[in-house]
């Protein structure tokens, strides 16, 4: 009996020990550990460990630095007095996007390697136990298991065993070392990171990963540049305490083979402009494709609704342009340089004050209030213009038929009719805000050109001037019911004064219109008996233009953002979208801004109606609104982000974290509910 007993007592202890040897068997996880020594060293000497970690199917785990959430591998040692493990060495990790958050992981078996230093007076021929207390975190794209094992493997003190094919495979997988110095700067709300790098090295969809936390913004876009043998790396700040450190770690993947390389950063001068490159998603088209696109861009701006109120003048132009081949060509030339040049203006104001640190964006000029007003004053001596009531020939804008006039009637079409991104431009103006100076000018011009474009085309083709009414009375008809359009761009703008900049402000530079067209109409009477302006006209129109410019800044309060909506939203904000998707709802976001037509075309035909507001409440669709009407840096960093340089900017998040879907810029009610039945 006492024998039997002594027996199951053996048993049980060695029950127990094959449990702490083991501890898996007891405790299974998603994610398999082994504890794999590579052979034996000499007393004093090293060998590499690793931890090969083999995830089930469906689950993931961390880098070091695992992103916006994760954990990586946290070992706590057991060693024999005098031994000594290393840092973790970690394979080039892989990026994931769940619910908005970037993730660096490991889908797929992965080692994570480190040295352990023998004891200087282990003797030789000795096995030395290596036990491991290791932690990590398992996760899937719905759930997340903290696991842990106890690990426990044994080294051979003496000569070096002949290298294992599976540590070579291991070591390949490691970012190799760079070798040379990288720098950074924190400037303007970005970490600019410059790389040394042969420009010999292929880089297919690059990614940065910061070692350390807090300092990026981890699921922001990354920008690159090639200057040379250089690679310049644009991160957004982190967006909650960004932290200011003196130096940087960071691993460089070179393609989605994780190929990459270990890098230390210091900081110094960051070098600017250089060839912008794939990264990410995003691909940064070739030169000749933006400005294709830029010039169909500005093409289908002449039947966009942001330009329409510009048509009254074009037509005029164009009925004008029938009388003489050389009067049609200067025209056509004057009317188009007009327009390339303001496009190149606004490109070049808009280029500067980025680089100054300024978050704006395309049609950034109304969403200042005393630009507003100034159209507002232009759009109402335009109107009276076109009624007949003065002529007024220096700027030409419907009866001088002059090149000037027609140079002029560029510049003001240029001006107004480009806030709104239409197809094909929305992409080409995106990368004109990334790329360097002289290609971003391009773009630009070639916008201009693709506007100017079918004014040009009359002038030079024959044909098609001579498929427009001959000039006759009827001009002056059509001249008086253009005034139509124009009126309502001049109401248009007093309202959008008003959401601007309150209706006090509105109201002055209402009264402001009114009096400039009452003097107007001073004008045309003096014209009409034969006599010119006179001093006391000009003094009168300069004293109330001088009050406007003194008085009206002063005026400027927060405008309206009051929003009467069929379909129920929420304000944009990073933190919003962020805690939208992080509710496993689909999500849509439109950005739009009262002084767009076009947005305001797709809200009415498509957004604020009936039927889609049933579709996306039976599908729970969380609707985020972002009013772009005001300067707003937070809205134009995302506008930034998703390669748009304006609005309108429609995304449609599905439901459980999947990709975002950029939709066309024209929408439809079926467009629109068909996205809850994917």
């Amino acid at each position: 009996m006492a024998r039997s007993y002594r027996r199951l007592v053996t048993l049980l202890l060695q029950l127990c020990a094959l449990l702490l040897a083991a501890p898996a068997l007891a405790a299974p996880t998603h994610i398999k550990p082994e504890l794999v020594v590579e052979g034996s060293a000499a007393p004093g000497g090293t060998v590499q460990v690793a931890f090969l970690m083999k995830p089930d199917k469906g689950w993931h785990g961390y880098w070091y630095n695992p992103g916006d959430a994760g954990l990586g591998l946290t070992p706590t040692w057991t060693l024999p007095a005098g031994a000594k493990a290393g840092e973790l060495a970690y394979p080039v990790p892989q990026t994931l996007i769940v619910s908005g958050l970037m993730n660096h992981v490991y889908e797929h078996e992965y080692a994570v390697l480190t040295t352990l230093t023998l004891p200087a007076k282990a003797a030789p021929g000795t096995r030395l136990p290596v036990r491991v207390k290791l932690d990590w975190l398992a996760c899937t794209d719905q759930v997340c298991v903290p696991e842990q094992a106890e690990l426990l493997s044994e080294v051979t003190v003496g000569p070096p065993a002949a290298p294992d094919a599976r540590f070579d495979k291991w070591r390949a997988a490691l970012p190799a070392p760079l070798g040379a110095k990288a720098v950074f700067a924190v400037e303007g709300g970005k970490v600019r990171i410059a790389i040394p790098l042969p420009a010999a090295v292929p880089l297919d969809r690059p990614h940065l990963f910061l070692g350390e936390h807090r300092v990026v913004d981890y699921a922001a876009p990354q920008v690159f540049f090639r200057d040379g043998d250089r690679l310049v790396v644009e991160l957004p700040r982190a967006r909650f305490e960004p932290l200011d450190p003196a130096r940087l770690t960071a691993v460089l993947r070179f393609d989605a083979a994780g190929n990459g390389v270990m890098l230390e950063a210091e900081r110094g001068a960051v070098p600017t402009g250089g060839t912008p490159l794939a990264s990410g998603a995003n691909a940064t088209p070739a030169l000749w494709v933006l400005l294709l696109s830029a010039l169909a861009g500005g093409l289908l701006l002449n039947v966009m609704p942001c330009v329409f109120p510009i048509l009254s003048l074009k037509a005029l132009s164009l009925a004008r342009a029938g009388e003489s081949e050389s009067h049609a060509r200067a025209e056509g030339l004057a009317y188009t340089a007009g327009v390339v040049l303001a496009c190149l203006a606004l490109g070049v104001l808009l280029l500067a004050l980025r680089a100054a640190g300024q978050e704006v964006g395309w049609a950034f000029q109304l969403q200042e209030p005393l630009v507003v007003a100034g159209l507002l004053l232009l759009a109402a001596a335009i109107t009276a213009n076109l009624l007949g009531v003065f002529e007024f020939a220096v700027p030409g804008f419907a009866s001088a038929g002059s090149p000037q006039g027609a140079f002029a009637t560029g510049l003001l079409a240029a001006f107004a009719a480009t806030p709104c991104t239409g197809p094909f431009m929305a992409a080409a103006m995106g990368a004109a805000l990334l790329l360097p100076v002289p290609e971003a000018l391009a773009l630009f011009a070639a916008l201009g050109l693709g506007l100017a474009l079918p004014f040009l085309a009359i002038a030079y083709v024959p044909r098609l001037r001579a498929m427009l009414p001959r000039p006759g009375a009827w001009m002056v008809w059509f001249r008086k019911a253009m005034a139509l359009p124009m009126g309502l761009t001049a109401l248009a703008l007093l309202w959008l004064a008003s959401r601007l900049a309150g209706s006090g402000f509105a109201l002055a530079a209402g009264l402001l219109a009114l009096i400039v067209m009452a003097l107007l109409v001073l004008l045309g009477r003096r014209q009409r008996h034969g006599r010119s302006a006179g001093v006391r006209w000009w003094a009168m129109l300069g004293a109330v233009l001088l009050f406007g410019a003194a008085g009206l800044p002063g005026m400027v309060r927060e405008g309206s953002a009051a929003v009467s909506s069929v379909l129920p939203s929420q304000p944009f904000s990073e933190e919003a979208l962020a805690k939208a998707r992080a509710s496993g709802k689909p999500v849509f976001v439109y950005m739009t801004a009262d002084w767009c037509l076009t947005c305001k075309v797709n809200e009415s035909a498509a957004i604020e109606r009936e039927e889609t507001a049933a579709a996306f409440a039976k599908a729970g669709v969380v609707v985020l609104r972002g009013d772009w009407t005001r300067r707003d840096p937070a809205i134009t960093r995302y506008l930034t982000a998703q390669g748009a340089a304006g609005v309108p900017l429609y995304i449609w998040y599905p439901a459980g974290g999947g990709a975002p879907q950029q939709l066309p810029q024209v929408l439809s009610v079926g467009t629109l509910t068909g996205l809850v039945g994917k």
